[in-house]
């Protein structure tokens, strides 16, 4: 007798427990039918990169003395120098210098170890192509300038900080 009712006992509570949680997943449910969605319509709205976003490495050939910081610090060394030795002014001239994107991890060490600063890391983000020996940079493609996601005039930007959210109408997303 005792362990049937001990065994009803046990169901009951199970039973209040079960309808517990499911109560509280549908509040949780409720609770985010209030909210405007998050996603963005890619291609024609782009959200505003971070300050220390790390994308495309830009080169400033002028710059470089073919001094191989770069190559040493690099995990996988992947930056390839090609330099010359001038022996008339003992320096090092710089012949070519080139980044397969495809295998970079965009770590930024090259960028921040770079004694001249002719390494700096750009908002870019957008490498994607069909053929993957295209994304072996050379220092005339390193070197072109990108264009800033906030100038192009085609798209809309999106940014992520609270206050321009506030401006444009839309609550900022608080997470819990």
């Amino acid at each position: 007798m005792f362990p049937m009712v001990t065994g009803f006992m046990n169901y009951g509570q199970q039973t209040i427990r079960a309808a517990r949680y499911i109560g509280q997943s549908f509040m949780t449910t409720l609770s985010h039918v209030n909210r405007l969605p998050v996603t963005i319509q890619y291609p024609y709205e782009k959200l505003i990169t971070s300050e220390r976003f790390r994308g495309r490495i830009h080169f400033e050939f002028d710059k470089c003395i073919a001094c191989e910081v770069c190559v040493r610090v690099c995990p996988i060394d992947l930056p390839v120098v090609d330099w010359e030795l001038e022996t008339n002014i003992r320096k090092k001239r710089l012949l070519n210098y080139s980044i397969d994107f495809g295998i970079c991890i965009f770590c930024g060490n090259c960028v921040e170890y770079c004694p001249t600063n002719c390494l700096s890391m750009t908002e870019e983000y957008e490498l994607s192509t069909y053929n993957r020996h295209e994304l072996n940079y050379n220092q005339i493609a390193l070197g072109r300038l990108p264009m800033s996601v906030i100038d192009d005039y085609t798209i809309r930007t999106i940014s992520n900080s609270p206050q321009s959210l506030i401006k444009m109408g839309k609550p900022p997303l608080i997470k819990d």
